[in-house]
């Protein structure tokens, strides 16, 4: 039995298999149910750690703003030093963040997948309305209980 409708899922080819990624609406009616499991729990610590390094999260940015690329030239729009690039982007294909090609004597990396580019833009709306003060939750006034 599969998970998600096949006709909402992405089709992938790696290494001659025809894998499924369910597209992110899939993930709105099917994820998210139910409690935590400890593994996912442990996951998704791991993502959220990669972000906590500002050379990451800015060669993140800057592989989604100018999609894939050299490593030298996200050094160069990250403003870190390649051999620093190089290490991080490492950590980040660990974590699944990134993927990497080689292309002749060059590795080009990408974002792993469209999930990443929804993560960075929905932090970075996150960030933007948390340093304005914007929040949902509503605002107890001052002398209510």
């Amino acid at each position: 039995m599969l998970l998600f409708d096949l006709q909402i899922c992405k089709y992938l080819q790696v290494c001659g298999y025809t894998l499924f990624m369910p597209d992110s609406k899939a993930h709105a009616e099917h994820g998210g149910a139910g409690p935590l499991s400890e593994e996912e729990a442990r996951t998704i610590a791991e993502v959220i750690g990669a972000l906590s390094n500002p050379s990451r999260v800015t060669l993140l940015y800057a592989l989604r703003e100018g999609g894939e690329s050299p490593v030298g030239e996200l050094a160069e729009r990250a403003g870190v030093t390649p051999s620093a690039a190089s290490q991080q982007l490492r950590i980040l294909r660990h974590l699944r963040l990134v993927v990497a090609k080689r292309s002749g004597r060059s590795v080009h990396y990408s974002l792993h997948d469209h999930h990443v580019a929804a993560l960075l833009d929905e932090v970075r709306n996150h960030a933007e309305h948390a340093l304005r003060g914007w929040s949902n939750a509503e605002r107890i006034e001052e002398g209510s209980p």
